[in-house]
């Protein structure tokens, strides 16, 4: 991080800033201004990261199961 600030010539504040908005943007939401309203994107980031990561561990672990039954012969329940 210090070398990249370096390089652009910005603080690492200013590179933090724009990274958050980079991320923002990503999820369809506008960067705040107020202090306030930056506290609860930041928060809402952070649900989001957890959520997506709580999938992922969701899909692996289903197909993981649909393969072990594949393995065992199981069927599908009805």
């Amino acid at each position: 991080q210090k070398q990249v600030c370096a390089d652009l010539g910005v603080s690492k504040s200013a590179l933090q800033a724009w990274v958050r908005d980079s991320r923002l943007h990503e999820h369809g939401i506008q960067p705040a201004r107020d202090p306030e309203e930056n506290r609860a994107q930041s928060a809402a980031l952070r649900r989001i990261r957890e959520l997506e990561r709580e999938n992922k561990v969701l899909r692996e672990a289903a197909a993981y199961l649909s393969q072990a039954n594949l393995k065992l012969g199981g069927s599908s329940p009805k």
